[in-house]
This record gives structure tokens, C-alpha cells and sequence, in this order.
């Protein structure tokens, strides 16, 4: 009964905090570029939240990028959610919280664990279509410390490592909306962000190296993608996805020769084949040939002929490569021969559109800075700044500086062919 006493009051006094920051939509303004990934959704969520906040040290800039956060005494709260539709309320261990949304701020230092993770900044809690949604709000410069070393060895060199650090910053500051539910999320369908397990010395020095830095196209942060390794040429966002980005085309890429991917070789067999033909909308009866009609700059396929026993199919531009990647290719940079099995060999890995980081690794070995790397990959854009909290069209940028040309390139990237481990 005593330990029921404990949870009911302690419940209390975490209820009363977290409702004296409750928001729906948009989170309270600041000084400070917050960002909101929605890191746990379910049913219920389990969060966990320390018993004393931490103190941040008088020394440290509220963003430090000091060592990981420390184990600590915490309280644990199931947080479900109750009522119909829009109507809903979370609940708190059961008891009904009041609200459909609650807020537990960040500050300076501050941590929490959401399903089993932890993270820095706060957390926003959600009801949403009969379940719950857990969003951590978290300063963009402490989230780039969990995403960066996800996306790329810690071990790499600065250079690279402070060019991927300045395009996931880019890619989360475009995304910012305060009119969403949140900017966000933490799987690969947006970028990697495992929290406070992450970090690692070597990316955060990178990101405290380029702090705020982003790359823009008119006044805009720019679409920043990037990929494992383009297989020796970019893809152009036009290719891969309909939509032509002047600072993303198709181009030579040399200094991505020697990845683990620079080349390879699937047998598809055609029972495999003939299901993703199917897949694709290609009904043509028992397959009889399958090749590549067209193919684009990059060496990509922009047409894939079938025929079959009852017609003949064509699937263009982007269904063309995710044909060839839906029969497992790690790269539409392919070409295809025979039937059974149907031969695939390639080079590159993921879909080859702007930065690869193989080639960013490349670039980095010749002794290029981070802002060469990006100019390579990124050409007719400039280097900018997150000046804080823009609006509805996003964050405020300043001191725009056009990117390096990275010209007469070529001799250069031939002492880039080598095995890259």
C-alpha cells in the first residue's frame, strides 16, 4: 500500500509538471533551435524520467557536446491513452491525466528514456488515433550527436565526418515545421537516430566544429541527400525521383571507387523475377525476356522491356530502378542479362542521389575540407547558417557563402582508387 502512496504522489508531481508545460501543435518559442522526432508510438509508452534533473555545469554552453549522459535515479510512468478520437486523453499509470497532450520541456542538461532508449532534451507525449505518440524534443546540435554517428563510422576522418554532420543538420532543419505534430522521425525513412547510445567522441568534434552550419539553395536549406556510395557516378534527383534539383545531378564520382560495393553480382531466379514484374504491374504471362531499352546519364535504367507468353510491358524512369533494386540489387547502377537466373551485376550501394560517403570518404583521404567535399557534391550551392526560430517556412538562415567548386578534380581523384576499408 505504501508503494501505491509513492507512485500516486510522485505521479502527482510529475503530472503537475508536465501540464504546466502542456502544448498542442507548436512548442512554446525559444532561443534555441528545437527539433521534434517522434521516437515511440504505440499503444502505451513507457518513459522514464530522472528522479533529480541534471545540473548543466556553469562552464558549458547549454548545447555542450561534453560526455555521454551519466546514469541516473529515475522514475518510470506507463503513458497510454483513453476516450474516443479527438476526444482522447492520455493516462498516466492508468489514471486518467486530464489532457491529450503533455510536455516535459528540455533544459539545459536534461535527459529522458523513452521505450527503453535515452535521450536528450524533453519529451512530448501525444494521443493520437487510440495510442500514444512519444516525441523528443531535443536541440538540433544534441540530436545531430545521436543521428551522425549512425549514419557514418565515427572512425572516419574529420573532414568527412563534419561533411555528413553539416548535411543531416540541413536535412532535419528542412523539415522543421511548428505547425506539425513534429519535424521528424527516427528510423531509416528519415534519418537514424538511436539518442544518447550513439554518441561518439570523433562526431561529436565534428559537430561541434560546424555548429549551425547548413547548406542552402535560394535562401532555403537544401535537400541534402546522400547515399552509401553512388558506384562511381551521381544520380540526379530528376532520375530517381521525377523532380529536377539543379544542385543535384548526375555526375562523375571517381572518388568512390574501392568501397565494399563497388561492384557486384546477384543470379535472380526467375520465379523471383516474374513476382516482382507482377509487383511492378507487369502482366505479361511467363516471362521470356527482360532487358534495359534505356538508360540515363548516371548508367542507370530508365527503361526495363518484358515480354512475356501474353504481351509485353515497359516500366520507366523511377519504376525502372526500383525494379532493379526489388530483386535485390543494393544499386539501380546495374545491368541485367539472361532469364533463369536473371544476371544483375552493378557497382554503388542505396540510390546515388547527392553526397556519397564513400566518395566523401575518398575526398577526405586526397586531404579536402568538409566544404570542398560538399561543393563536389552539392555544386551551386552555399553555405549558411541556423540563425534560429524562422516561422511556419522554417528556420531563419544568415551569412549565406557560396561552396568551393571542386575543379581540375580529376587527376587528383586517380590516388583515390584504392581499397577502402
Amino acid at each position: 500500500m505504501r508503494s501505491i502512496t509513492r507512485f500516486r504522489r510522485s505521479l502527482c508531481r510529475l503530472s503537475l509538471g508536465l501540464l504546466g508545460g502542456a502544448v498542442l501543435g507548436a512548442l512554446p518559442g525559444a532561443q534555441a533551435l528545437n527539433v521534434r522526432v517522434l521516437v515511440s508510438s504505440g499503444q502505451q509508452v513507457t518513459v522514464r524520467v530522472p528522479v533529480t534533473p541534471v545540473a548543466p555545469s556553469p562552464l558549458a554552453p547549454v548545447s555542450a557536446l561534453s560526455s555521454p549522459a551519466q546514469p541516473q535515479a529515475m522514475n518510470t510512468w506507463l503513458v497510454g491513452a483513453a476516450g474516443p478520437g479527438r476526444g482522447a486523453h492520455l493516462t498516466l499509470g492508468g489514471q486518467d491525466a486530464g489532457n491529450s497532450s503533455l510536455y516535459l520541456p528540455p533544459s539545459p542538461g536534461s535527459v529522458v528514456e523513452i521505450s527503453g532508449r535515452l535521450y536528450r532534451g524533453g519529451v512530448l507525449l501525444r494521443a493520437e488515433n487510440g495510442g500514444v505518440q512519444a516525441i523528443n524534443v531535443v536541440d538540433v546540435e544534441d540530436y545531430l550527436r545521436g543521428v551522425v554517428p549512425a549514419e557514418m563510422p565515427a572512425g572516419w576522418p574529420q573532414s568527412a565526418l563534419a561533411a555528413q554532420a553539416v548535411i543531416a543538420r540541413t536535412y532535419v532543419a528542412a523539415r522543421i515545421n511548428p505547425g506539425a505534430p513534429y519535424d521528424t522521425c527516427a528510423s531509416e525513412s528519415c534519418q537514424v537516430y538511436p539518442g544518447v547510445s550513439a554518441e561518439k567522441p570523433g562526431t561529436d568534434a565534428a559537430i561541434a566544429a560546424t555548429s549551425t552550419q547548413v547548406i542552402a539553395y535560394g535562401g532555403r536549406p537544401a535537400s541534402t541527400y546522400f547515399s552509401s556510395d553512388s558506384g562511381g557516378f551521381t544520380a540526379s534527383s530528376a532520375e530517381v525521383w521525377g523532380k529536377e534539383l539543379p544542385y543535384l545531378p548526375a555526375k562523375a564520382d571517381p572518388f568512390s571507387a574501392g568501397s565494399p560495393r563497388a561492384s557486384w553480382r546477384l543470379e535472380v531466379p526467375l520465379a523471383r523475377v516474374q513476382g516482382v514484374a507482377t509487383q511492378f504491374g507487369a502482366r505479361v504471362g511467363a516471362l521470356k525476356a527482360v532487358s534495359v531499352t534505356r538508360v540515363s546519364e548516371s548508367g542507370r535504367p530508365q527503361e526495363i522491356a518484358l515480354s512475356g507468353a501474353s504481351g509485353t510491358a515497359k516500366l520507366s524512369g523511377a519504376q525502372a530502378g526500383g525494379f532493379v533494386r526489388a530483386l535485390g540489387a543494393s544499386s539501380s547502377r546495374a545491368t541485367l542479362s539472361g532469364l533463369d537466373p536473371l544476371i544483375v551485376e552493378g557497382s554503388g550501394a542505396g540510390h546515388g542521389v547527392g553526397l556519397s560517403q564513400y566518395g566523401a570518404l575518398g575526398l577526405a583521404r586526397q586531404g579536402y575540407d568538409h566544404l570542398h567535399i560538399l561543393g563536389f557534391y552539392y555544386p551551386g550551392t552555399a553555405l549558411s547558417r541556423l540563425a534560429g526560430v524562422g516561422g511556419v517556412a522554417g528556420p531563419a538562415l544568415a551569412s549565406h557563402q557560396a561552396l568551393p567548386d571542386l575543379q581540375h578534380w580529376a587527376p587528383l581523384a586517380r590516388a583515390a582508387r584504392q581499397d577502402i576499408p
